[in-house]
């Protein structure tokens, strides 16, 4: 999905985040059966709003977290990828980007991004130096590496591999047989297929304080939940709940936060539906909680970044 829009932000100039005069979009919540309309959320802070950060992208995409609370966003079809940092200024951190899209910090510090332009992984260190992983499986080119996650502790990280056709690409199919999650070694050795069973695989993240990982699959319009060996491997596929997702993050409390074309659904580790945040885009593309203390959320939503005041902080 591509929208049209100038590139708000000239390569090379710092801008300190903007906040429309007045706005202040109020959510929106999807009150179960039996619950109060009126209820305030207790996810959301009593004197929260949505604050716009960054407009005029063309799309906005894999917002991840550093160990210091600074967001970086890709803006995809403008081939860079933004820093928002913890001070307020906003800068592009990297331009060109191999055109990435979903991203994550591993451990060391090191940020994980999905580059499809080349359909690479690659590492991307604090100076914005990179250096490609991997970019196949059985001597085949991926389809498109979409979404990552990375272990805290082992050193694996697990992938998805849709198939977007992008304009920037050549070949008009899928250069892989299946729309699949991988598992590769965190220094790029040793792609594994784990489960092709996905029609459209898209947003990943894993919840290490239970051994869980999530796998949305977009075209099915569901996600999915597996336990994680400690080797890594996955076994005991279940389904968690009926709505696929671009994107995913998960709070202190266990609940799973999906992207889409409602805003951003939160559900309870238990798979039932808590409440939904409305975002005023037709996309929400992805999310992530950021800040010094991890408790706003940030959403990336078709053209703009957003940011949400929580009581609750991301997990870690």
């Amino acid at each position: 999905m591509n929208l049209s829009k100038s590139l708000l932000f000239p390569l090379g100039k710092i801008f300190f985040i903007f906040v429309i005069c007045g706005f202040a979009t109020a959510i929106s919540i999807a009150n179960e059966p039996g619950k109060t309309p009126s209820a305030k959320p207790a996810l959301v802070a009593a004197d929260a709003s949505l604050q716009l950060v960054v407009g005029e992208c063309k799309f906005s995409e894999g917002p991840a977290v550093d160990r210091d609370g600074n967001v970086y966003f890709t803006d995809q079809p403008n081939d860079r990828i933004v820093r928002v940092g913890i001070d307020g200024v906003v800068s592009d951190f990297l331009k060109p980007a191999g055109r990435s899209n979903g991203m994550f910090f591993a451990s060391d510090g090191k940020l994980i991004a999905c580059a499809d332009e080349n359909n690479e992984m690659w590492e991307i260190d604090s100076n914005g130096k990179h250096r490609v992983l991997f970019d196949s499986f059985a001597d085949k080119k991926l389809n498109g590496p979409n979404d990552v996650w990375v272990h805290p502790t082992l050193p694996v990280m697990y992938f998805t591999d849709p198939y977007y056709q992008r304009p920037w690409w050549k070949h008009k199919t899928k250069p892989q047989d299946s729309q699949a999650i991988y598992r590769v070694n965190r220094d790029g050795k040793n792609v594994e297929r784990l489960d092709f069973e996905f029609v459209q695989p898209n947003g990943i993240v894993g919840d290490t304080s239970r051994s869980l990982l999530y796998v949305a699959d977009i075209g099915a319009k569901k996600t999915y939940v597996f336990r994680i060996g400690g080797d890594g491997s996955l076994s005991d596929r279940k389904l968690f709940c009926e709505e696929g997702s671009d994107g995913m993050t998960i709070d202190e409390l266990g609940n799973v936060y999906l992207t889409g074309k409602v805003g951003v659904s939160v559900f309870d580790p238990n798979g039932s539906k808590l409440e939904t945040i409305e975002i005023p885009e037709k996309w929400t593309a992805n999310v992530c909680f950021g800040g010094a203390d991890r408790k706003t959320l940030f959403v990336t939503a078709s053209d703009s970044l957003y940011t949400m005041k929580m009581n609750v902080a991301g997990m870690k």
